[in-house]
């Protein structure tokens, strides 16, 4: 059992990498899925958030601790579909989340800007100039996405155990490649990494149970035992503590709460 994620540009054929990839593992592949739940925790419309994730993430501005909150959303849902395991993700983001899962497989696919720019013509009906136009915008928002909400470079080769580049590598044989490599031991699910994926997806979904309440929430997890840290005044520590406590224990898998308030020293 494995799970695989992708990230690519648009038009470098990544989407086919995955879809076949998931195809001939008999693994579920997700990616709009986690654009739908994001944008039904925020209360906005589909559409209006996938186009400030492929333009700009100002709309997020819009709502009070918007940055804040789509982080938790979005990585909350993320790591409980990722709990199902055989999964293949493709999409926004997902390699941010992942770099401490050894078993999570993650790839970056890209391919030549002239072979990009003649997949959205064809598949646009637009001309050259102007698809040429689209894709270096598109690559510019999407990189800034990463940089300004995640505080990483998606162009960092770090983030990725293996890079491919769809030009003389096909889509076919980039497929054969990840098989072959999944079947290395590192990339198999285990029983401590399945635990420490479960860890990890409880302690984000209390984050986001926190989030509008609590910005600056962090939560760990260790078996159902949840720990929380935020923000607030110690004068108002009993109050807090209740507060936090009766949003967190509504999240399904905690069983006990611990709660440590941080003092305002300073407004960041």
């Amino acid at each position: 059992m494995s799970i695989i994620t992708i990230s690519r540009g648009s038009y470098s054929r990544g989407k086919e990498v995955a879809e076949k990839l998931a195809r001939a593992l008999n693994y579920e592949c997700i990616s709009r899925e986690i654009i739908l739940e994001t944008s039904e925790q925020f209360n906005i419309p589909e559409l209006k958030l996938i186009r400030a994730i492929h333009d700009a993430p100002t709309i997020l501005d819009r709502f009070t601790s918007g940055k804040e909150r789509f982080i938790a959303f979005f990585r909350a849902t993320l790591l409980t579909y990722l709990q199902r395991d055989n999964i293949v993700f493709h999409g926004l983001g997902s390699h941010f989340f992942l770099q401490q899962f050894p078993h999570v497989m993650k790839v970056r696919i890209s391919a030549n800007i002239e072979d990009r720019v003649r997949e959205e013509m064809l598949r646009e009906n637009i001309p050259a100039d102007e698809a040429r136009m689209v894709l270096v915008n598109d690559d510019t928002q999407r990189r800034q996405w990463g940089l300004q909400i995640f505080g990483q470079d998606s162009w960092n080769a770090h983030l990725y155990d293996m890079i491919l580049h769809i030009g003389n590598l096909n889509v076919d044989q980039a497929v054969s490649i990840i098989l072959h490599a999944l079947e290395q031991p590192c990339f198999k699910s285990t029983p401590d990494s399945r635990r420490m994926l479960d860890d990890k997806a409880l302690a984000a979904r209390v984050e986001a149970a926190l989030v509008k309440a609590f910005p600056k929430v962090i939560a760990d997890a260790g078996n159902g035992e949840v720990f929380v840290n935020v923000r607030g005044s110690l004068a108002e520590q009993k109050n807090i503590t209740e507060k936090v406590t009766l949003l967190a224990e509504k999240v399904d898998g905690v069983k006990s709460i611990q709660v440590n308030i941080v003092p305002f020293i300073y407004e960041d």
